[in-house]
């Protein structure tokens, strides 16, 4: 995990260009708290005169190594190693995002960031989007892969100004990535930002890059537990688009079960149902965009 490790330092590139390193002063960061879904693993010293029932022994406990403080594991690293690391590359990306998030409020810039699993529509979804909007918004985008532009080519081919993050061995974008591709990129006052992050339901749940939103997709191909699975993901977005609804018919998929998990694991969360095949929810969902433009201008 990134907060452990720091993977794919040195290795990212924006717009083709190997992305220079800043240094920032740390500032205070707010710990996770533990997960109340959990199931917590017995402590040191507990249960070690327990006798075993070897007519249950394949009933074995889910091994938690999420369990600690850190809420992750690292071979040789302590869980209070582990807490000092992440604290620092936390709160050094917490800065850079504070900055960004200035500087878009400050003009008027609507900032979404898209997470989800690889595969689950949002580059299909963000060309729909931009086809509808059909000009009604200046807006720019950011793609987020561990290489190649594929995706940025596909947002520049509807006409809308895109730039590719490609994070080498890192797997996900973070706060200064996003706001040095922000200072290429040039954007309008009053515009719409859309940042669609690598594919991870993991770490960019830590990462805030300054956006107004997080937004995650689930598609209907993946599992209704996805929200109980990655709930750090769906704790941290204020939207949940339950992607190629259009596939429900042919699919063993329980939409219901996946919004009740979502809403389990953040009551808060709105969800919308939609399919950029069908247009289902695609009407829904660019009024939201819009909203959200139109307090951005109201608010800076």
């Amino acid at each position: 995990m990134c907060t452990t490790c720091g993977c794919g330092s040195g290795q990212t590139f924006i717009g083709g260009y190997r992305l220079k390193l800043r240094r920032k002063n740390t500032v205070p960061v707010q710990y996770r708290t533990p997960d109340p879904l959990s199931n917590p693993l017995p402590q040191p010293g507990e249960g070690e005169n327990e006798i075993i029932n070897t007519d249950t022994a394949h009933n074995h406990t889910p091994m938690d190594f999420g369990a600690g403080p850190a809420g992750t594991h690292a071979p040789g690293l302590s869980q209070a190693r582990m807490v000092k690391i992440e604290r620092d590359i936390l709160s050094k990306n917490d800065a850079y995002a504070e900055e960004n998030r200035n500087h878009l409020s400050k003009r008027g810039i609507f900032a979404l960031n898209l997470v989800s699993s690889p595969g689950s529509g949002k580059t299909t979804l963000l060309v729909k989007s931009i086809n509808a909007l059909n000009g009604s918004l200046p807006l720019a985008v950011i793609e987020g892969d561990q290489q190649t532009d594929n995706d940025a080519a596909r947002i520049r081919a509807t006409g809308a100004p895109a730039l590719q993050i490609n994070t080498g061995k890192g797997c996900h974008l973070d706060a200064s990535m996003v706001g040095q591709a922000i200072q290429q990129l040039g954007l309008q006052d009053d515009s719409l930002l859309l940042i669609e992050n690598v594919g991870n339901l993991v770490c960019p749940a830590n990462f805030d890059l300054g956006e107004a939103h997080k937004v995650a997709i689930l598609s209907v191909t993946e599992g209704e537990d996805k929200p109980l699975k990655y709930p750090d993901m769906f704790r941290a977005a204020d939207l949940m688009l339950l992607n190629k609804c259009d596939l429900l018919p042919y699919l063993d998929f329980d939409a219901s079960l996946a919004v009740e998990n979502a809403l389990r694991v953040n009551p808060k969360i709105q969800i919308i149902c939609i399919s950029a095949t069908s247009g289902e929810g695609m009407e829904e969902w660019l009024e939201w965009i819009k909203a959200g433009c139109r307090k951005a201008i109201t608010e800076k």
